[in-house]
């Protein structure tokens, strides 16, 4: 008899852990933590008064805009993976993650169902197919953002589609709230496309003028060598005359196994509706990025040159260019 209950508790034990470790094999926690330090070459680097108060100088792209030692976000990502289906929660904390989601701490947070093995449906609020560059600091090779990825959509909250209509070619389509919103107070709604084939990705997107209007987005990019990779990235948005269009180029050159060097080059340009002398910028951004196990360091020397005079010099005079240094420093787990 005891021989009958030990072989039984052992055949339990054995179950509850594979059944543990199947469990481990679905669920996964993953995420980045970043910190910077930036100061003005052009300038200096205190704040300025502005219309909101005092203000930090920096060029209007997203994220990497304060001086001195600054935060950038911690980004927690839980995912279950199922048979066939799954949820990924991905939460934000930090100067970043709150310039990037509109409120509840949430960056993604959807459910998915693979329908087959070619169509995948997805249901929740997903980060964008639109641009070159993501919210996440360790997604894009540059720390600064660029002006084409700070003007168009961040996040959606909808339903696309997914298909993978052969190895080359793939499909999404997808209906949503108007971008950048968890909550439609409008009433109207958004469709997206996106076709891709080897690596190039053709993106639209629609909301009949209710926050972007009209954009359609190139993003893609070549291996030059086994060390060179350039990337592309070119985009126009129409809002009743009023957006923008613009194109970036990202050479990427892979020194070694833990350093590279990356080179953004972009000229961008606001349509404004009325106005015959649009204002237009070209910056450059080189970034070099050495990495030691999971964290990165990367230093940026960055120079834009503005067609208006927006920034200020070291004596605070109306200037048309500034340039800056940073580090960042981002830990990936």
């Amino acid at each position: 008899m005891k021989k009958i209950i030990t072989l039984s508790m052992l055949l339990m034990v054995t179950a509850l852990f594979a059944q543990e470790e199947e469990t481990k094999k679905k669920v996964s926690i993953s995420g980045t933590v970043d910190a910077y330090y930036q100061t003005n070459l052009t300038s200096t680097d205190r704040a300025i008064f502005g219309d909101a108060g005092d203000e930090f100088q920096s060029f209007g792209t997203s994220f990497a805009n304060e001086t001195g030692f600054a935060l950038g976000m911690a980004n927690i990502i839980a995912s279950y993976e199922g048979e066939k289906t799954g949820v990924v929660a991905d939460v934000v904390f930090g100067p970043r993650g709150d310039a990037a989601i509109g409120g509840y701490n949430l960056n993604q947070l959807y459910a998915y169902w693979n329908v087959s093995e070619s169509t995948t449906l997805t249901m929740g609020r997903f980060n964008t197919y639109l641009g070159y560059e993501v919210i996440s600091p360790a997604g894009n090779f540059n720390y600064s953002t660029s002006y084409l990825f700070s003007n168009g959509p961040f996040s959606h909250v909808g339903i696309k589609a997914d298909f993978a209509l052969s190895d080359d070619f793939s499909l999404m389509l997808a209906l949503m709230n108007p971008t950048d919103v968890n909550n439609n107070l409008v009433g109207g709604y958004a469709l997206g496309a996106q076709l891709g084939y080897a690596g190039q990705y053709l993106n639209l997107y629609y909301d009949d003028n209710e926050v972007l209007g009209f954009e359609i987005d190139y993003t893609g990019g070549f291996d030059v060598s086994d060390s060179f990779f350039l990337g592309i990235n070119a985009a126009y948005a129409d809002n009743e005359g009023n957006g923008f269009y613009g194109a970036a180029l990202y050479p990427q050159l892979s020194v070694s196994d833990d350093f590279s060097l990356g080179l953004r080059g972009e000229y961008f340009n606001w349509m404004i509706d009325g106005v015959s002398d649009e204002p237009n910028v070209f910056a450059t951004t080189l970034t070099a990025s050495y990495t030691v196990e999971n964290l990165t360091i990367k230093p940026e020397l960055r120079l834009d040159s503005n067609s208006e005079e927006v920034y200020f010099d070291n004596d605070l005079m109306p200037t048309k260019s500034l340039g800056t240094f940073l580090v960042a420093a981002i830990y990936s787990f």
